[in-house]
């Protein structure tokens, strides 16, 4: 299966332009069967949804998964998930530390090949708040004894390699983090803000940006894409992931 990482920057192009049609034209282009989505909401006030769901349910075939308390709402933290409509799903917010408001979302999806959890975040712009989101992200991952393979997407809003970067906070489950793929600023991307990670090993392959016409003006992020080989990874999965204990 294809997933995808996008941060729409609240529908807001980098002409300046407000534009949700325009967001789910380029998730149409993705071809994706999940799309973790970030800033999918206001970010003050009634956080109410920016994206327009009937023309992502009409270009993409996808929706968003119902995370929101409020009924014109789309994401936790403006963390959105994009799945196949009917797609059964069991779903827990959390709700991270730092110096400001910040959350993620954990679904575990009962797909054709198999299960999956998902993990969609936005991480902070301090390394101290970002290193403290990541434990906490892995320690609510280890209260789940059962093994399931896991996928994390989203803006990590780390562009450090190496001894620096918050990533380093990660590793116990998914594993060291490469230098990533470039997808920011989206005119000219630099910066590799937004990662798509898998464990076990071998779950994820393919990451790249999608450098369309489009997605260079719809957002100030490009979006990410990468495969999935779910069907593999049952025999990987049987012993669990032992690191996990360690980060809990």
């Amino acid at each position: 299966m294809r997933v995808a990482s996008y941060n729409v920057h609240k529908c807001v192009g980098t002409d300046r332009r407000f534009d949700p049609a325009r967001i789910a034209a380029v998730i149409g282009e993705l071809g994706a069967d999940l799309v973790a989505v970030q800033e999918a909401d206001r970010r003050f006030g009634r956080r109410t949804g920016l994206l327009d769901v009937a023309a992502l349910e009409r270009d993409t075939g996808l929706v968003p998964l119902p995370v929101s308390d409020l009924p014109d709402g789309h994401g936790w933290h403006g963390n959105a998930l994009l799945v196949r409509p009917g797609t059964p799903a069991r779903i827990r917010r959390l709700a991270l530390p730092g110096a400001e408001p910040r959350g993620a979302l954990v679904a575990e999806l009962d797909l054709p090949a198999g299960r999956l959890r998902v993990v969609a975040a936005h991480l902070g712009l301090l390394r101290s708040s970002r290193t403290a989101q990541a434990i906490a992200i892995l320690r609510a991952l280890a209260e789940d004894r059962h093994p399931v393979p896991t996928l994390l997407l989203g803006d990590l809003n780390e562009w450090r390699p190496g001894a620096r970067s918050s990533l380093r906070a990660f590793e116990p489950l998914f594993g060291r983090a490469g230098p990533g793929t470039p997808s920011f600023p989206a005119r000219m991307p630099v910066l590799a803000l937004d990662r798509i990670l898998g464990w076990p090993r071998g779950l994820v392959h393919g990451v790249r940006a999608h450098e369309s016409g489009l997605a260079r003006v719809a957002s100030d992020h490009l979006p990410l894409t990468a495969f999935v080989r779910l069907g593999r990874q049952a025999e990987a999965t049987e012993a669990g992931p032992p690191a996990v204990e360690a980060a809990a």
